[in-house]
């Protein structure tokens, strides 16, 4: 897998795919179409007739069926929403990126516009979110109208009201800016309005104040007059407004401060202070370094409701004692199982890219695959081998795929050896769990 398809190189960022607001709509639609449509498509070239397609029936998927599994999952999610209220350039991306440990390109990316003057990022996806970040665009320019961008606000939080989960304003300040009274103005507003909401105070880009000749930053915090001094007068300036007051200094790698996420762990502890214990402990989780696992198990076991029933498609197709006749069947299975998984992460493929994908996962075991329709040529014995084969190779593909996806969506780099671990391991484990299909 060292040299990428160049479909597969296409998805190293996410694609830009328009979802639904709610969980029983496009998203839902899309994928049970993918699934039903495989299953319409696959009992039309079955090399098996009445007990195939009666398997094959057993798995369809109603848009009803998906939605309440959706609704299900996401009643329980311990979702914030993080209003940001800040000038541009005042570190609001950065607070996103130390969040969720997404690159700087994909966050910016990943931003959608919202309303007039906001726009808004949903963290894994719009559908399944942990962290909602909605921005405010175009503090400071003198052409917006501040009292506009208050009701605006005010109509936003107002509608949002009756939405599961934990609210949060974050005001972003850097430490050498105090032209700040429309900003202070426009959370005075909130704040009058919505008293219930928290406001966290975060002061930003201490580095540009650091005393000449510091080449990095201190032990956190600083003691440095030069950013005490900014620090406190800020503070005063938002006096009334924020229940807490945090300074961080979150930079790009290639700014070459170590670490990048300077004052991290404050800006976490204070966060989750002034947030419900669930959402205050899902942020803990994000920050930890299980934060891909976190996500990805929470898609899997949707993800896995489709693997199943396509392992045991699989494993009926490929207990048809005909040598070679099922793989093209096979294949186009498995394609369109990834096609699907695909697009509950969050990521629209072409058959070409699905196949892409297939191809870079499976490694070595696509030349067992052939082993695998030559033993049908062992009377009795080798369409029960063949079929236990199948499955679990299905199965372990779709776990494989799901790493391969949860990185894609995590904004990292799928790791080649990571998801060749997790087909080998699972593919093991899937046989002693399949080995009495036949």
């Amino acid at each position: 897998m060292s040299e990428q398809p160049q479909e597969e190189r296409k998805l190293s960022q996410p694609t830009d795919v328009k979802t639904s607001k709610s969980v029983d709509n496009s998203w839902v639609n899309g994928i049970t179409g993918v699934f039903n449509s495989t299953t319409s498509n696959v009992m039309k070239v079955l090399p098996v007739d009445k007990l195939a397609q009666s398997v094959l029936k057993l798995f369809s998927v109603s848009d009803t069926q998906v939605a309440d599994i959706l609704v299900k999952i996401r009643a329980e999610l311990p979702t914030t929403q993080a209003l940001l209220i800040g000038k541009p350039q005042a570190g609001k991306s950065s607070i996103v990126r130390s969040l969720t440990g997404v690159s700087a390109e994909i966050v910016g990316q990943g931003f959608r516009p919202h309303t007039q003057h906001t726009q808004r990022y949903a963290y894994p996806s719009e559908d399944l979110p942990l962290l909602i970040f909605t921005d405010t665009v175009g503090l400071g320019d003198i052409n917006q109208e501040t009292q506009a961008i208050i009701q605006e606000l005010i109509l936003d939080l107002q509608q949002e009201k009756q939405s599961r989960g934990a609210r949060i304003l974050i005001l972003t300040v850097k430490i050498n800016d105090f032209a700040t009274e429309t900003l202070r103005q426009i959370a005075a507003e909130l704040r009058k309005k919505f008293p219930d909401i928290p406001c966290l105070l975060v002061v930003t880009c201490l580095h540009e104040v650091y005393p000449p000749a510091t080449d990095d930053h201190p032990a956190y915090p600083p003691e440095f007059t030069e950013v005490d001094r900014p620090y406190t007068e800020i503070k005063k300036a938002f006096a009334g407004i924020y229940d807490r007051a945090v300074m961080v200094d979150f930079t790009l790698e290639e700014d070459g401060y170590n670490p990048v996420f300077y004052g991290l762990e404050k800006f976490r502890d204070t966060l989750a202070e002034l947030l419900p214990e669930a959402e205050a402990r899902a942020i803990y989780e994000l920050l930890n370094t299980e934060t891909g696992d976190t996500i990805g198990n929470l898609y899997r076991d949707v993800a896995r409701r489709y693997m199943l029933a396509f392992s045991i498609m699989a494993g009926t197709l490929a207990a048809v004692p005909l040598p070679l006749a099922t793989m093209p069947v096979l294949t186009t299975l498995q394609v369109s199982m990834v096609t699907l998984l695909g697009r509950l992460y969050g990521q629209n493929l072409s058959p070409s890219q699905a196949g892409g994908i297939v191809s870079a996962i499976a490694g070595g075991f696509l030349a067992q695959a052939i082993g695998r329709e030559l033993v049908k040529f062992i009377p009795g014995l080798g369409s029960a081998i063949a079929a236990s084969w199948a499955t679990a190779y299905t199965w372990s593909l779709g776990e494989s795929a799901c790493v391969y996806f949860g990185d894609v969506m995590g904004g990292r780099k799928p790791d080649p050896k990571k998801i060749q671990k997790v087909m080998q391991q699972t593919f093991k484990e899937a046989k002693e769990r399949f080995k009495g299909i036949n």
